[in-house]
């Protein structure tokens, strides 16, 4: 059986979790710990991603080398479960790589990929989690792990480092270079 050519259908397959409850132990428990915290402070929090597929992670990955790394499509490696072409051929069977990268590129988009993302990630792990983190007063008054009151200004979003160390106490690491990304690690 031929396999399915690359382009947009692949976006929806193999899609990733928003639930805290797919996270690995003990990150699931240490999420979310910090998200009621935060939710119990007045914090709006919006879960955009937790654990991704390995199958998901090697089309996102193989999807940016092909488009924006300019990787040839003939040299993927294959996935088990995972029947993409990579190549698109014309009906002589020559490759067409303007539309193979074109095809990766509507990947990429389908995905909203900004950085090159890792074969193996905090995602695929079950160790991180995207979130969206917004409060409105002009503090957030926060209990940290141990149980004492944290106050929070300036930024009320999760680029606060305020509110970064307060995740920190609970185990949930932010990595700054990356908006809505935490792990267990800060990577």
């Amino acid at each position: 059986m031929p396999k399915q050519l690359s382009g947009l259908p692949w976006v929806v397959k193999f899609p990733t979790s928003r639930s805290t409850d797919d996270l690995t132990e003990p990150f699931r428990s240490n999420c979310k710990k910090f998200v009621a915290a935060m939710q119990a402070a007045g914090a709006n929090v919006t879960i955009a991603a937790t654990l991704r597929p390995q199958q998901r992670a090697y089309l996102m990955h193989w999807s940016f080398r092909i488009a924006k790394e300019l990787f040839d499509p003939e040299l993927v490696p294959g996935m088990d479960g995972v029947d993409i072409g990579w190549v698109h051929r014309d009906t002589m069977g020559r490759v067409l790589l303007a539309e193979s990268r074109d095809a990766a590129a509507m990947m990429v988009t389908g995905f909203v990929i900004v950085f090159r993302p890792a074969l193996t990630s905090r995602h695929s792990e079950g160790n991180a989690i995207d979130m969206g983190i917004f409060w409105t007063t002009p503090e957030l008054k926060i209990k940290n792990a141990s149980g004492s009151e944290v106050i929070i200004s300036g930024a009320k979003s999760g680029s606060n480092s305020g509110l970064q160390k307060v995740g920190k106490s609970y185990g949930v690491l932010k990595l700054v270079t990356d908006p809505p990304h935490w792990s267990n690690d800060g990577h």
